[in-house]
């Protein structure tokens, strides 16, 4: 997108945090809101490693490319702009696809990143992805410690109920998910294209196929202008589509 274009986007996404505070964010029409995010839809997508969450046929969708080591991605989802994006999918606004990545694991050193991919994989199949996934960040260790062992991730994992069992905990303990963990990986790197060959980085949002440029990726972590972006898109798809990338 030509920094003209994002100066215009700026400036929408300003007037829709004005529009926000004072009104509340619209809901989709179509359907009632989810109850709580445990009762979102969560499934594995057709090709293996992107993990889909939220209404099918929510008008938006969100790619996000993660590391569960990434520090900004924890601050993303913690305090930045993940709780409107939660808020979208509850109310049928979006939905989220989910890349995990393990490149941290190999730069930094040890093996926290890929057992937390297969824990997070794990999770999904007993259709506790979402609950788990906001605990991980939520208890996430410094980046330089390879902190999600198995013991803590088995810990962390007591903290979502009806998550715990043996299929659950053996499939931790014993890496039963490492084919995803490699082939997530893999689908992280070609998401960088010729460009980024290693990956686009984490946190990347890709919204309707437009990725948001990584200059412009403070965005990400201001909750407001976040959900401004959204609403926009929301609101105005057709102009999102329009810009040039």
């Amino acid at each position: 997108m030509t920094h003209g274009a994002w100066s215009r986007w700026a400036v929408l996404c300003a007037a829709a945090v004005l529009m926000l505070a004072g009104c509340g964010q619209r809901a989709a029409e179509a359907k009632p809101a989810f109850e709580s995010a445990e009762k979102l839809p969560e499934n594995l997508g057709k090709d293996g490693t992107t993990i889909l969450v939220g209404d099918p046929d929510a008008k938006m969708t969100v790619h996000l490319y993660e590391d569960p080591r990434c520090p900004y991605c924890e601050q993303f989802e913690t305090t930045g702009g993940s709780p409107k994006l939660r808020e979208a999918m509850l109310d049928r606004r979006t939905r989220t696809e989910y890349t995990l990545a393990s490149f941290l694991d190999d730069r930094v050193g040890g093996s926290g990143s890929k057992k937390a991919v297969n824990a997070l994989r794990a999770a999904l199949e007993e259709g506790k992805y979402v609950e788990y996934h906001e605990v991980l960040y939520a208890n996430q260790p410094e980046e330089s410690v390879d902190g999600y062992t198995d013991a803590y991730l088995l810990e962390l994992a007591g903290e979502v109920k009806g998550l715990r069992g043996p299929e659950f905990n053996a499939a931790v303990k014993n890496m039963k998910y490492r084919s995803f963990v490699t082939a997530s990986q893999r689908a992280y790197e070609r998401a960088g294209g010729a460009k980024d060959p290693k990956g686009p980085g984490t946190p990347t949002a890709v919204i309707n196929d437009k990725r948001i440029p990584m200059e412009y990726n403070g965005l990400l972590f201001d909750s407001d202008a976040f959900a401004g972006l959204l609403q926009q898109i929301y609101d105005k798809p057709w102009e999102w589509e329009e810009t040039s990338l």
